[in-house]
Formats: C-alpha cells, structure tokens, sequence
C-alpha cells in the first residue's frame, strides 16, 4: 500500500516528461503519459479503498472549540462531506462566527465582536489571516489522547477568497494533491483516542502547537490556535475521525456533537451546512 500513497509523485513524473519532451511522439512522452494514466489510477484504486468498509455508529465527542461556530462542508449535509481520500468520508470544516454583539465563549468570559470580511468577487483579492475569527482560536482535545503526529510550520498564507483566489485555490490543491498529505492538511495534529480512534485537527497556525508526538494530553487541552496553512481558502478548522494514524490509508469514521443553535434547541448530531451553533460542554 505504500506505492499506492505515491500517486502523486508518479503523475507528476508523467507530466515532467510530457512537458520536457521536445522530439514529439516519442518514447519520453509515450512514458509520461504511461505515468500520468497510472499515477490517476492509483489515486483512484486508493479513493475507492478508503470508503468505509462497514457501518459504524457514531462516536460522541465534545467539539474541539469553544464559542459561536458555523458549519461547512458537513456530513450532516452529504457523505462523502469532503472525499474518501485522506479519511476525509465525515470530515467537517468550522468558521468561528461571533455574534454582532459579543458572545459568551463557553468558559464566562466575552469575546469580541470582529465580524468576518465578505467573498468578493475580484477586489481586494487576498487579505491577511488576522483578518478573520477564527484565526488564532483554540483547539482543543475533545478527549484525552496520545499525540502521534503533528506538523507546525508551514505559513498561514493570504485568503483566497475572491473570484480570482477561488481559481487560485482549486489549481493549488490539485498542485498540493501531488505532494504528501500534509501539504494539503497544512499544520496540524494528529490524536489517538484509543480503542483505534484517531481525530485529525487541520489548518493550524504557524507556530503555535502546543504539543508533541508521544505527549498524552487530558480532554480539554489545548493543541493549538486555528490557521489558515495548507489546502485552505480562509482561516478555520478542518476535522475529521479516522481508523488508523495515517491518513493517506485510514478510513473514515462518523462522529456526533451536542450543541445549541441560534434559537437555543439543543441538537445531538452534526450541524449542517451554514448552521451557526454553540457547543454544549460536558458536564
């Protein structure tokens, strides 16, 4: 399974070759589109692996923040919520949503009410990630864990979150598909919670894990603030359950929440797209 996880290497061997080429149809190029057509099936060969293999009830865990979030990219909404690849069947993305007028932040205290800049079309094309939320917001271990794998200093680079930067940012993640997985993670970490549960917390800031691998953290901890590194548009939380440490073969797993939404019902589930909810901290 190892020469599997390298789809990307060999494409992008394929594709050096064809570029290179200058003698026409020619063995160099014959052997670039060899390359490519498999690199394109071994990616697909392992998409297909990492669906999931059986049903699975969902495991209840405490979000991994704190405070008024909105949900993208949900499995409440569709499964596969992301894709299979990279374990990422019932993936969620989170976006810190701070009401106008302030909010309680689950722990007492007042956060501020910094409101986040809107998508536009062409101008201004980028801006900077403090400009947002949830950038710098800490995340937590919804449970208490073994830490088996981080990455912690790769940019938070500028937004792409005009027209222009939403092309950008589909031709950067094919780009950082080719690479290893943490070129698309960005900065993150990886937990296991035991009984053959890893969580995934991608997107991370530059600089500010908080943890090791091999350091066990109590349920609660802080890991780390939220960035805007890797395969990300704008500033937030990328998370997901898997079955296995490496998520270029893991699959997987279904997780739930409790939380309250804007009119104060409480749920147990996955909020669904473009739902803003509070967690509901255990007791």
């Amino acid at each position: 399974m190892a020469v599997w996880k390298r789809h990307g290497l060999v494409f992008a061997t394929g594709a050096v070759c064809v570029l290179v080429n200058t003698q026409g149809l020619g063995p160099l190029w014959y052997t670039g589109v060899v390359l490519i057509v498999a690199g394109l099936l071994m990616a697909g060969a392992l998409n297909l692996r990492q669906r999931p293999r059986e049903s699975r009830a969902p495991m209840m865990i405490p979000p991994p923040f704190t405070g008024r979030w909105t949900a993208f990219n949900s499995p409440s909404t569709k499964v596969p919520s992301h894709t299979h690849s990279y374990a990422q069947t019932y993936a969620i993305d989170v976006k810190h949503d701070p009401r106008p007028d302030g909010e309680e932040d689950g722990e007492g205290g007042v956060l501020g009410a910094s409101a986040t800049p809107p998508v536009t079309w062409f101008w201004p094309l980028a801006r900077r990630p403090q400009a947002y939320p949830s950038f710098g917001r800490p995340v937590l271990a919804p449970a208490g864990g073994v830490v088996v794998a981080t990455a912690g200093e790769q940019r938070d680079h500028l937004t792409r979150t005009s027209l222009p930067g939403v092309l950008f940012l589909g031709l950067e993640g094919f780009v950082r598909g080719l690479g290893w997985p943490r070129h698309l993670l960005g900065n993150h970490v990886v937990l296991d919670m035991g009984e053959g549960v890893h969580a995934v917390f991608a997107h991370l800031r530059r600089g500010s894990l908080r943890v090791s691998p091999g350091d066990r953290v109590p349920a609660g901890a802080q890991l780390a603030d939220c960035g805007n590194s890797g395969n990300s548009s704008d500033p937030h939380l990328h998370f997901q359950l898997m079955d296995g440490p490496d998520v270029a073969v893991a699959h997987g797993l279904p997780f739930e929440w409790r939380y309250t939404d804007d009119d104060g019902n409480e749920h147990t589930g996955v909020p669904a797209n473009f739902t803003s909810f509070v967690p509901v901290r255990p007791s």
